[in-house]
């Protein structure tokens, strides 16, 4: 593992207390479930399905994928993050399975799963052009990759250093299409990106995180061929 993803890791272990904390408050926690659940839904296979997230971090699409039917694995190589996704895996009937791996090179035979999900993972991943082979790879024909971001940091990225964000290519995307062009490249049909407004309103209604912004988020998918 590079230098450069250990101290990602690193940032992401440290933050993940507060990070999920605030994924999670009360105030809003319910109208995210049911918008973030319909945002599923209707972007994955029917359930029961097998499902790997990427880079799940403290869990919470793994979670609610498992809730929803699925036969989730999520994969994260922040510890922290990975502590907390357990424990909210742990008080489930269908729990995901949560696992420590990397979201580039994920450890799985090939044609195992049929989608692969993940959620603010594009912008803070290396190498994202070998991830989406890699997760491609992984897929059954006919499966699918939905992968929601957005442009988070346009102007630039100042939660890493300059050594980190150099090796981040969608770190400071200032288009979305950057990331559809990596789905294109990979040789995924069916590309669609989809504007998540209810998202969008809940962000207007409630706020954003600190040193973020209220800003679009989109739903990226792409298919494998039959």
């Amino acid at each position: 593992m590079s230098d450069v993803q250990g101290r990602i890791n690193g940032y992401w272990t440290g933050r993940a207390p507060a990070y999920d904390d605030y994924q999670r408050r009360p105030e809003r926690f319910s109208a995210d479930q049911a918008a973030w659940a319909k945002v599923w839904e209707q972007a994955l296979p029917a359930a029961p399905a097998d499902v790997l997230d990427v880079g799940t971090g403290s869990g919470q699409v793994a979670v609610m994928l498992a809730g929803l039917g699925h036969r989730v694995t999520g994969i994260d190589l922040a510890e922290g993050m990975l502590d907390r996704a357990r424990a909210h895996a742990a008080a489930m009937d269908n729990p995901p399975t949560i696992l420590r791996g990397d979201a580039v090179e994920p450890g799985f035979p090939a044609a195992g799963f049929d989608a692969i999900t993940s959620r603010y993972l594009l912008w803070t991943l290396r190498e994202p052009q070998a991830a989406l082979a890699n997760w491609t790879r992984l897929l059954r024909p006919g499966g699918m990759i939905a992968a929601v971001d957005s442009t988070w940091f346009p102007r630039g990225v100042d939660i890493y250093d300059d050594e980190v964000r150099a090796a981040l290519p969608l770190a400071a995307a200032t288009s979305i299409q950057q990331s559809v062009a990596l789905f294109e490249q990979a040789g995924l049909t069916d590309v669609t990106l989809t504007p998540l407004t209810t998202i969008l309103e809940l962000d207007q209604r409630y706020g954003v995180a600190e040193n973020h912004e209220v800003q679009l988020q989109y739903l990226v998918t792409g298919h494998v061929a039959v």
